[in-house]
């Protein structure tokens, strides 16, 4: 039998796997205990009801991007301290990174919720809206270093292009899965490089 933390996590990914392909009204507490073969019970000994399962892996996917884009952009100042040089590095790891996934990023928790926001409390859409945000602020304060050496070549909305990164990742996954290809997001993410790059470049 597997401790709890195990439990919990197992349940976590099976949810998350049938979200992402099925959405969340779709997925239901009754295929998650038979893919397990636990209980209902024990599913409800992790998780109340849905609304506490979406939050625990909204929680988890925002903790995994966050981990994501520390990393990968750490590296980059690494490779490159120049704030421009180095966003281009971290998007151009960012979208290596994705190309190399077998199959396909598999898509997004935050967008899995947020197309199906009314089956969700407040508290699942606050936590959503929590995550775009600081996501934004992310983005933003990096665009801000840059702009502060690079001044951009047209007026620009910081906040706007902070959020063009999410927007591209997130537009990029639901072209990849509407055409049934593996590596769209990854060449959406390069053209936003390049725009930057046209954006900021001397």
């Amino acid at each position: 039998m597997a401790g709890k933390t195990q439990t919990k996590t197992l349940i976590l990914d099976v949810a998350e796997k049938a979200v992402l392909e099925k959405g969340f009204e779709a997925t239901s507490i009754e295929e998650i205990v038979a893919a397990l073969d636990i209980s209902r019970s024990g599913f409800f000994y992790h998780f109340k009801d849905k609304n506490e399962l979406a939050r625990a892996m909204i929680e988890r996917y925002i903790n995994a991007e966050n981990e994501l884009y520390d990393d990968l952009f750490a590296r980059a100042r690494e490779l490159d301290d120049d704030p421009l040089h180095s966003m281009l590095i971290g998007l151009k790891l960012l979208a290596e990174l994705l190309d190399d996934i077998p199959n396909g990023h598999p898509g997004c928790i935050i967008a899995a919720t947020a197309y199906q926001d009314r089956l969700f409390d407040h508290g699942v859409r606050e936590l959503n809206r929590q995550a775009i945000l600081g996501w934004r602020k992310r983005f933003r304060n990096m665009f801000e270093d840059i702009a502060e050496k690079y001044p951009p070549k047209v007026d620009t909305d910081l906040d706007a292009l902070g959020d063009m990164v999410s927007s591209v990742a997130e537009g990029g996954l639901i072209l990849q899965r509407a055409l049934g290809e593996n590596n769209t997001v990854a060449k959406q993410i390069m053209q936003l490089r390049q725009y930057i790059q046209l954006l900021f470049a001397k």
